[in-house]
Parts: structure tokens; sequence; C-alpha cells
């Protein structure tokens, strides 16, 4: 079974690499419709975030945001297919990051730096981008797909601009392992924690929010600086990054005060722009 879905995936891929992104943009408009009004895929789910963080808005203006984020959603995952069969001149012209001196420079004077994007605008392409502007070693983590098949026709697609796909599982021993050398580590941080007993709780959107511990707990211990990743739609299927930075010296800050910061500067970016977060997320099933 395993073989077919990968067989059936792979020409998925295939199709959708070689329609021009004109064409792919159709495609995506076909899928918001089924998955808004058909499948009404996570809906409920959409409404209830949306609701929950911005109260003060009217029925009216939560159902323009709902069918503006499941665009952005379809968006995002017809160019993820689509990042398979893009040149690396179309993900850096596509994916471009604005500042990357602010990196480099932090490598250069550190042995490594933890950059934290989130699920906003278009964090596919993040896995694929960072390689075409950095020069210094790249670990990607990620939570590997059930199908061994697909995690591995996945994981040499995405590592091929450089970048190396690192499983969160091994998280620990990485960090181990690279001590001594100049790497950019990049590790989401905006999804629920699967455990929220080790969970970091703060401050988001208005509410008490859940945050993975993994960011704040690794560059407190090594001591190394915490860098966020704004990503804005400059228009469909273009994307700028501007990096700043969170922490220099996490070992000098507070228990909290890293994923506080990061919480912050996401919440000022999707309050801006509320649509282009992934609301069909279940952000805030754990309660403090």
């Amino acid at each position: 079974m395993n073989l077919l879905l990968t067989s059936i995936f792979i020409v998925f891929v295939f199709i959708i690499g070689i329609l021009p992104f004109r064409v792919l943009y159709i495609f995506s408009d076909l899928m918001y419709f089924v998955l808004l009004y058909v499948m009404r895929y996570r809906k409920s789910v959409v409404r209830k975030n949306l609701e929950g963080c911005f109260p003060g808005k009217s029925k009216k203006e939560i159902d323009k945001l709902i069918k503006l984020s499941y665009k952005n959603l379809t968006d995002v995952i017809v160019e993820g297919f689509k990042a398979f069969t893009m040149s690396d001149r179309q993900i850096r012209e596509r994916h471009k990051v604005l500042n990357p001196e602010i990196l480099n420079e932090l490598v250069n004077t550190k042995e490594g730096v933890i950059a934290t994007p989130c699920h906003y605008g278009n964090w596919e392409w993040g896995s694929m981008s960072p390689s075409l502007y950095f020069k210094h070693k790249i670990i990607v983590f990620y939570k590997p797909l059930s199908n061994p098949y697909i995690n591995r026709f996945v994981n040499k697609n995405r590592s091929r601009t450089g970048g190396i796909l690192t499983s969160i599982y091994k998280t620990s021993e990485t960090f181990k392992e690279l001590t001594d050398q100049k790497v950019i580590y990049i590790m989401a941080a905006d999804q629920s924690p699967s455990n929220a007993k080790r969970a970091i709780w703060v401050d988001f959107l208005g509410r008490e929010t859940a945050f993975l511990h993994g960011p704040e707990i690794y560059a407190k211990k090594y001591n190394y600086p915490v860098v966020f990743t704004d990503i804005k739609r400059v228009k469909r299927g273009f994307y700028e990054l501007t990096l700043s930075i969170i922490a220099d010296h996490s070992s000098k800050t507070t228990e909290g005060e890293i994923t506080s910061l990061y919480a912050k500067k996401l919440e000022t970016a999707i309050i801006n722009k509320p649509e282009d977060y992934l609301w069909s997320h279940k952000r805030w099933k754990h309660q403090k």
C-alpha cells in the first residue's frame, strides 16, 4: 500500500510540476472551493481560532477572513508541490531573503544560530531557500512522514539545494554532534506541542498559549542567538523574508523570555495580515 501511495504521489508531483504558475493557481482556486465548500475541511477549527483571537471582529469580518485563509492554504499546498520541480533561480526569486547579512554576521561570530520560522505565508519553501542565501551548514528539523517511501522522496528533493533535513527525534544528538561547527539550525516554533507538560506558556493573541520548548531550551543550553523569520506575500507566488534578532546572548535570558519575544513578533505579523496564518491547525487544543 505504501508503494502504491508513493507512486500516486510521485505522479501527482510530476503533473503539478509541469504546470506553469498561472495554471497552477487555477488549480489552487478549484482546491479552495472543494476544501471550503465541499469538504468543509476543518472549517469549525478555523472559525473557532479566528473568533477566539479576534473577539472584536463581526461575523461578516470573520467569514471574510475564513475565505482568505483558505485561499492562502491552497496556494501554499500547490506551491509546496511545485517546489519539487522548481529551479534554484525560481526559488530565490520567489522566496527572497531581504537581509541575509544578519544571519551571516551572526554565524561568522558564533558557532551556531537558531532560526525560527513560522506557519505564515509560504513556509513550505523555507526548507529550500536558506541554502541559496547562506554559505554555512544548514540543518532543517522536520517531523518524518509516516510513509517511509514518500518521506525519502520528499527528504531527497527538499535537501537538493544544500540544506540537511533532520528528524526532530534526533534534535538533541544533532546539537551535541555539531557543537563546534558553524551551523544554522531551522526550527519551527509555532505549532501546538505534543506534550503540554513540557510546553512554555506565553500570552499570544490575547490567549494563554502553549509553545514548543525546543528552540528556547537549545538556544539557552548552547548560548546560540535566535533569529525570527517574517514572511510577507508580495503578490501571488512571491514572498519576501525579513530577519530580526530575538536574542543575541540566549544563556542570559530569563525562562520563557525567548519564546515570549518570538510570540510577540509572530503576533505582530498575524495582526497585520491574519489571513496568511495557518488557522486550520488546532493551535489552542491545550489549556493551562
